[in-house]
């Protein structure tokens, strides 16, 4: 059977992004055509400046959202990133085979270092080898595949490469992983700036539609949303991404194409209105099975106790394995 490994990080409010782009092909597809292992990955959290008791009560959401949208414990492993030493076993000795020039060329380390040096912060070192992380996290289960938004594809390229040389260099140890992607919404964007993705730790939410947003709020962020110049509906990324992010969104939420929602409407308005109840819909059990969820943390505690011990017991063959093969002693 495929195995699939893929994770969340806890930096931010799940959003209607995240559910598009990678939640909904989890439960829908993933846990039920594969072994599936989801992570939510709270050393990446690490990384930038944050507040400590933030990231614990993300990740527990993040977690209870996991279960909310769907995912099923008998179906598909469930856990916390920092509850399995494997990971960070493995990052070291990725770090050993990794260059510093690849690293320094991933987009998200360029952009988000940028970020924090025009806010007077330091950049952390941890930024820079965040994606050698990320390819332990899959390297250390065998993943064959890897549901992630484009803007991970980078470092799923660079996870593929660390595994072939180091293949090459120590012995054949991991699996060589491929990323994929959902047909419709990959990557939404924020609803104020359409030439940007809608982020958990973005800093304005008016453009975001969080998971856990009351049905008011999702109609009023959307019916606010930027379009373009023009009035003919018509769907053109390039030219025209504040309208084509909304066919995009509704065509996500139906499972249908953009391009067929071209000329079924004559007005923005009654796109975004169309749009607006599309994902208020979409979200509705989800919010609603998370405040049941919510109410019985001991459940959301013994799911993540039991997806930690069986991630622990499929990881460390593998990383075992992998420090054998390049050259220290056994324990």
């Amino acid at each position: 059977m495929t195995r699939i490994f893929s994770g969340i990080k806890p930096t931010g409010h799940l959003t209607l992004g995240n559910y598009l782009g990678a939640l909904r092909r989890w439960v829908e597809v993933d846990q039920h055509q594969a072994d599936a292992l989801f992570s939510v990955v709270d050393r990446h959290a690490l990384t930038v400046e944050h507040d400590p008791a933030r990231v614990r009560r993300l990740s527990r959401q993040a977690a209870t959202l996991l279960l909310a949208a769907g995912l099923d414990p008998e179906l598909c492993t469930i856990f916390v990133q920092s509850h399995v030493d494997e990971h960070a076993r493995l990052s070291c000795l990725l770090e050993c085979t990794a260059t510093d020039g690849e690293v320094r060329r991933m987009i998200q380390y360029r952009e988000k270092g940028t970020q924090a040096r025009a806010a007077g912060q330091s950049v952390r070192l941890s930024l820079l080898t965040y994606p050698v992380l990320m390819a332990a996290d899959i390297l250390a289960y065998g993943a064959d595949e890897v549901p992630v938004g484009e803007d991970q594809t980078q470092h799923v390229e660079l996870t593929r490469d660390l595994a072939v040389r180091f293949n090459q260099r120590y012995g054949h140890t991991f699996t060589v992983p491929r990323a994929t992607h959902p047909p419709v919404a990959a990557r939404v964007m924020d609803l104020q700036d359409p030439t940007s993705k809608m982020g958990k730790s973005h800093d304005s939410g008016a453009g975001i539609v969080c998971l856990l947003d009351e049905a008011d709020v999702v109609r009023k962020k959307i019916m606010r949303a930027v379009t373009d110049s023009g009035r003919e509906v018509e769907y053109d990324r390039a030219t025209r991404p504040g309208l084509a992010n909304l066919m995009e969104i509704l065509a996500g939420c139906q499972g249908g194409n953009p391009d067929d929602l071209a000329g079924v409407y004559e007005s923005y308005g009654a796109l975004k209105k169309d749009t607006a109840e599309a994902v208020v819909e979409l979200l509705r059990p989800v919010r609603e099975r998370h405040a049941e969820l919510a109410a019985d943390p001991g459940y959301v505690d013994k799911v993540l106790g039991q997806g930690a011990e069986r991630a622990r017991s499929v990881a460390r063959p593998t990383v075992d394995a992998a420090y054998r093969a390049i050259g220290l002693l056994p324990a």
